[in-house]
Order: C-alpha cells, then sequence, then structure tokens
C-alpha cells in the first residue's frame, strides 16, 4: 500500500519520544478526535512514552442510517449486525489499518510494542485484524463491539498473535451492540485459545470511568 493511501490521523504523545504506540479506532459516525480526551484519564506513568494514533475513517454511505455518507471503517447493512456483512469494506479497512502499524514500524516503533484499539466498529475491525496479522502486536483492545466474519476465523487467523493479550469490554445494556453479540466473539476468541481479559460495566453503547481506570492497568500490563 502507498503512502498516498493512508489514512489522517488525530496523534497524542504522552513522552517526547516515544518507545510505545496505540492505535485506536473510532466508532460508526465519530473521527479520531473521539477517544482523544481519555488519554489524559489514562493517567499512563511519566515514564512511559506513547503515541497514541487515532486515525479517521473514510466517509462512506451507511445503509442502516438511511445511506447517510458518514465515516466508517465499512457499511452496516442490518440491526443483526451479522446476518449480512460488508466483507470488502471490512478488508479494505484492514489493509488501511495494516498501513497505518507499517507507519509506526517506519517510525522506529516495532508491532510487538504497538496495541491496536477500537471502540464499537472500530472494535470490529480491531479483532478481525489483529487475529489476522501476521506480525506480533503487544495486545488487542476492544471495547463494546464484536468480531465480525466470526466463521471464518478458524481458517484466517495468522498464529503471530494467538499469545497476544485480548482486553474485552462491554456495557451490559448496550442496545447498539447488544450483549450476546460479545459475549459470541468472546467465547470464539476463547475456543481458538486466544488469552481473553473479559469486563462488563452496568452502562450502555460508551465508555464509564471504571473501564478508563482498567484500560489504563491493561495498557501498562502490555507495554512496559
Amino acid at each position: 500500500m502507498t503512502t498516498d493511501a493512508l489514512l489522517d490521523c488525530a496523534e497524542h504523545n504522552t513522552g517526547s519520544q516515544p518507545t510505545h504506540s496505540v492505535i485506536w479506532l473510532h466508532g460508526l459516525g465519530a473521527d479520531g478526535h473521539d477517544f482523544a480526551p481519555i488519554v489524559p484519564e489514562l493517567r499512563l506513568p511519566a515514564s512511559l512514552s506513547v503515541r497514541f494514533v487515532f486515525p479517521h475513517a473514510t466517509i462512506q454511505p451507511v445503509t442502516i442510517n438511511g445511506g447517510m455518507a458518514m465515516r466508517s471503517w465499512y457499511d452496516i447493512l442490518t440491526p443483526n449486525l451479522v446476518k449480512r456483512e460488508d466483507e470488502s469494506g471490512i478488508r479494505s479497512s484492514e489493509r488501511l489499518i495494516q498501513a497505518l502499524i507499517a507507519r509506526e514500524n517506519a517510525r522506529g516503533i516495532p508491532t510487538e510494542r504497538i496495541v491496536l484499539a477500537g471502540f464499537s466498529q472500530g472494535c470490529a475491525m480491531t479483532l478481525h485484524t489483529g487475529i489476522r496479522l501476521p506480525s506480533k502486536l503487544a495486545g488487542l483492545m476492544g471495547l463494546s463491539g464484536y468480531l465480525p466474519l466470526i466463521d471464518l476465523s478458524d481458517n484466517e487467523r495468522h498464529s503471530a498473535n494467538t499469545d497476544t493479550p485480548i482486553f474485552l469490554a462491554h456495557g451490559t445494556h448496550d442496545p447498539v451492540v447488544v450483549l450476546e453479540r460479545a459475549e459470541a466473539s468472546r467465547a470464539k476468541l476463547v475456543a481458538l485459545g486466544y488469552p481473553v481479559q473479559w469486563h462488563t460495566y452496568p452502562m450502555q453503547h460508551s465508555v464509564c470511568a471504571e473501564e478508563i481506570h482498567d484500560i489504563s492497568r491493561f495498557l501498562q500490563s502490555v507495554l512496559i
């Protein structure tokens, strides 16, 4: 993939010379600025210099929203999310995310010092891309999302990230990505042998203070 295909990104560095990176993917209709304010709330130790990369997904029509154009990693065709899936869109965004990982490598951050993270649709892309990536990541972090193309996971996953820690968090009252969908994704990943850390919170399709605390602990455990 050529450099002109790289997504525009917002960035936040916690130190002058980052030694680690977190690529954090936003949800449907949001943009890369959505999760940037959380970085100071993570209260990471001063000794840990991290480049947080918040890419902006491309703008495209979204079927479930009446064809309205918005930032989206792929089209959503049905409220069920998985009955019919935009496989080509998912794979296109996978390549864009791989290009961002390659750019971090070029900037001196090896893949094993990169966490891939995402919320909702961004979570879906994190899990999809992470288990297929041919190089080992420091960790995967999926918030309020699910594993797309779940039936293809067995044959398409790469062994590089079999032992990579996966942090999954979900609201028990989520009306957008229902808890059952997330639980099915967790069960699939566990069945495939991935080390999954599962967290639930009494919230809807959002992020809460307790979750931010748990995210901070996870990031410190895989980046330090």
